[in-house]
C-alpha cells in the first residue's frame, strides 16, 4: 500500500531513497525496501529536481517548469510502483542546487536512519545515478549512506513477498586495522539483530597500499595484528550472531575480496575515514576501493554519531 506525503512526524523509522528514473534508481528502491523491511521502517522516496529559480537572472520559463513538475510526478509514481507489498512508501520531489544537498535535507526532515542511493553502471564513485551526489554524500553526510550497485545484466535484488525475503540475508562488517570498539560494529550488529541475520566479520590485508613491504616477517606480523583486531571485534558482539570471522589478504582490495562469497540480500558495512570531521563521512582509500569491488550494497557509517543519535 502506498500513500502520498504524510502529515506530521512519521510513526515508523524511515529509510530515505534517492530516486532517479534509471537502473541505478530502481536498484536503490529495491535495496531500500529490503532495508526498510529489516528495520521495520517505511520508505521515503526522494527525487531531486534542479532549482532553476535560485540565482536566475531572468524568471524560469513557465512551460519548462510545468514539464519539470509533470515529469517529476510521473517518475515518483513509477518509483512508488516498484515498492513491494507490505512496505509503506511516501514520495516527494525536492528543489535543490545539488542532488546531495536535496537528499540530505529530505533525509533530515523525516529523521531517516539511512540514505540509500544507486551507483551507475561503473560501480562506486566513477558514475552515479544522481550525478555528483556520490562524492558529495560520501564526503559530507552525517548519517549512514547505502550505495547500491547495479548488476551488469541490469538485474535487481528486489525483495519478494515470501517470509524468507523479509529482511537482509547476512551482514558483513569490514573491520578496520585498529583495535577498540567502533561505531561500524554497532551498526552491523543493529542491522543483523533487526533482520535476524548472521554477522560476518572480515579484516583486509591489502598489499598495494602505500608503505606496504613485501617481507614475509612483516606480513606475518600484520596478519597477527589483524587477527588480534578481529578477535577483539568478535568479542564485542554476541557469539550467537557471528557466523564467520576471517582475515583476507590480496594484492589489492579487489583481489582480497575476490574469494569471498556474497549472498543475495547481503550488505557490507564499512566505516568512514578517521580524517572525517566529527559526525561526518569521509571515504578513505580502502573503503572507496571496497565500494567498487563488491557486488552488494555498501553501508558507509560515520565514525562518530551525534549525541542521542541512533546506535
Amino acid at each position: 500500500m502506498h500513500h502520498e506525503d504524510d502529515q506530521g512526524p512519521p510513526v515508523l523509522p524511515r529509510v530515505a531513497v534517492g530516486y532517479t528514473a534509471t537502473d541505478a534508481g530502481r536498484s536503490a528502491v529495491a535495496a531500500g525496501a529490503r532495508l526498510a523491511r529489516a528495520l521495520g521502517a517505511d520508505l521515503h522516496l526522494v527525487l531531486v529536481v534542479p532549482d532553476t529559480a535560485r540565482g536566475a537572472v531572468v524568471p524560469p520559463d513557465p512551460g519548462y517548469e510545468a514539464v519539470l513538475r509533470s515529469s517529476a510526478a510521473a517518475w515518483l509514481e513509477e518509483a512508488a510502483a516498484l515498492v513491494p507489498a507490505g512496505v509503506l512508501a511516501s514520495t516527494r520531489a525536492v528543489r535543490a542546487e545539488s542532488a546531495a544537498e536535496g537528499l540530505l535535507e529530505a533525509a533530515h526532515e523525516v529523521g531517516a536512519t539511512h540514505l540509500v542511493v544507486g551507483a551507475g553502471s561503473e560501480r562506486g564513485l566513477a558514475r552515479f545515478g544522481v550525478g555528483t551526489a556520490a562524492s558529495e554524500l560520501l564526503h559530507s553526510a552525517d548519517l549512514p549512506v547505502v550505495v547500491v550497485p547495479v548488476l551488469d545484466d541490469g538485474a535487481r535484488d528486489a525483495p519478494g513477498d515470501g517470509p524468507g525475503d523479509a529482511a537482509l540475508s547476512r551482514v558483513t562488517v569490514a573491520v578496520g586495522t585498529r583495535p577498540g570498539a567502533d561505531v561500524l560494529l554497532e551498526e552491523g550488529l543493529a542491522l543483523a539483530r533487526a533482520a535476524g541475520a548472521p554477522l560476518r566479520l572480515v579484516s583486509l590485508q591489502v598489499l598495494d597500499l602505500p608503505g606496504r613491504l613485501d617481507d614475509d616477517a612483516v606480513q606475518d606480523t600484520a596478519d597477527a595484528h589483524l587477527r588480534a583486531v578481529l578477535d577483539e571485534a568478535r568479542a564485542a558482539v554476541p557469539d550467537a550472531l557471528v557466523e564467520e570471522a576471517l582475515v583476507v589478504r590480496g594484492r589489492d582490495v579487489t583481489d582480497a575480496v575476490g574469494g569471498l562469497d556474497w549472498r543475495p540480500g547481503e550488505v557490507v558495512v564499512v566505516g568512514s575515514s578517521r580524517l572525517a570531521a566529527p559526525h561526518r563521512l569521509f571515504l578513505g582509500a580502502t573503503a572507496a576501493r571496497l565500494l567498487r569491488a563488491v557486488p552488494v550494497p555498501v553501508v558507509v557509517v560515520p565514525r562518530t554519531r551525534p549525541a542521542g543519535g541512533p546506535a
